[in-house]
């Protein structure tokens, strides 16, 4: 004997109450139209290549006269930062007082398929740099990074010391070596190599399904079961396709320079043992004297808080913080309590530095 068990009849009922919301979110679902995303007005002021440096209009009379510019991953778009009224960082960041730029990495094709983490770190990053310094009259900015962005703004900032005043990272991968890091435990054992030679590009979809498997229950499954109760109301249906929409919209990655982040960083741990290469220039992170304000989620399943926090114990700086964050790498910039929370951080942080 089962130790519970339901009735035919509340069975029958059950069915048919799932099937009645079902039909009713098929109406829901098909009058939602087009799924916006970005909400914050900005315009872009560099383009090169794939790339295009935004500037987001600032929301104050007289925003700080240090800029910050928001360094994106690779992987997914960076509208996630922007994502809706009311979930986004950067509207809290702008509220905040920050004049806010971002690099938009595009979508690279088969004629990105040899760029490396050098082009991208010393030169993409830098050029963009060079642009809001020259444009504000400033030496230096302050930078936030993005998970993978975060470890490029690291790398930026050890070997550009001179352009970077601040620095906030956020979700951000260090020591890629931590006993409980599910992705680098399977990231660890890939033939990179053959990988990139057989497929040239890495495909974003092939990524993104990687990342899913790592909690397939909830990400693949159970947030579906979920959804039809949320589809008898218009906005909470409308703000489920708009994580959709982020989650699949996984552009191509670079294969050399996957390649490398995969061999140098996961593989080779190299950014805690000092030994990462980009072009003719070893990255140490020692050298880092600027100050670091670093945000970590609790509940990061991508990014382990203890692969975050060991950057406490590799950087040369005596001016280094951390905010944790009671919640998930999503809901660090898309919740309600993130949006509270992360920007005033930010902007209090910078306040006391400018």
């Amino acid at each position: 004997m089962f130790p519970f068990q339901m009735r035919p009849d509340e069975i029958t009922r059950e069915i048919n109450e799932f099937n009645t919301k079902l039909a009713q979110g098929f109406k829901t679902l098909s009058d939602l139209g087009e799924i916006e995303v970005g909400i914050s007005e900005k315009e872009p002021v560099y383009t090169e290549d794939k790339l295009v440096l935004y500037h987001f209009k600032p929301r104050v009379e007289n925003p700080n006269k240090v800029p910050l510019l928001i360094v994106y991953a690779l992987v997914n778009r960076p509208y996630m930062a922007d994502l809706q009224d009311g979930r986004s960082m950067i509207q809290g960041l702008l509220d905040a007082g920050q004049d806010v730029y971002l690099i938009d990495w595009g979508y690279p094709d088969d004629a990105d398929r040899f760029l490396d983490l050098n082009d991208y770190i010393n030169g993409y990053i830098d050029r963009c740099v060079d642009v809001i310094r020259k444009k504000h009259n400033q030496k230096q900015i302050n930078m936030l990074g993005i998970c993978q962005g975060g470890t490029f703004s690291l790398c930026y900032t050890a070997l550009h010391q001179d352009k970077v005043k601040n620095l906030i990272t956020t979700v951000t991968p260090v020591d890629f070596h931590t006993e409980n890091d599910l992705l680098s435990n399977l990231v660890r054992n890939i033939d990179v190599d053959q990988l990139v030679d057989t497929l040239g590009n890495i495909p974003g979809e092939l990524l993104n399904w990687t990342y899913l498997g790592l909690k397939p229950f909830q990400l693949m499954g159970q947030k579906y079961i979920d959804l039809v109760n949320l589809l008898d109301d218009t906005d909470k249906a409308r703000n489920f396709m708009r994580m959709e929409k982020w989650i699949f919209d996984s552009p191509d990655q670079a294969g050399e320079a996957f390649r490398q982040f995969t061999k140098q960083f996961y593989q080779q741990n190299g950014l805690v043992k000092a030994t990462v290469r980009l072009g003719d220039k070893t990255v140490d992170l020692q050298n880092i004297k600027t100050p670091i304000l670093n945000i970590y989620a609790a509940a990061d399943h991508l990014v382990p808080p203890d692969s975050s926090k060991a950057l406490g114990g590799c950087i040369g700086t005596d001016d280094y913080s951390e905010l944790e964050f009671p919640g998930g790498h999503i809901g660090i910039y898309v919740s309600g309590k993130a949006q509270k929370m992360i920007p005033p951080a930010v902007g209090d942080w910078l306040a006391e530095r400018s």
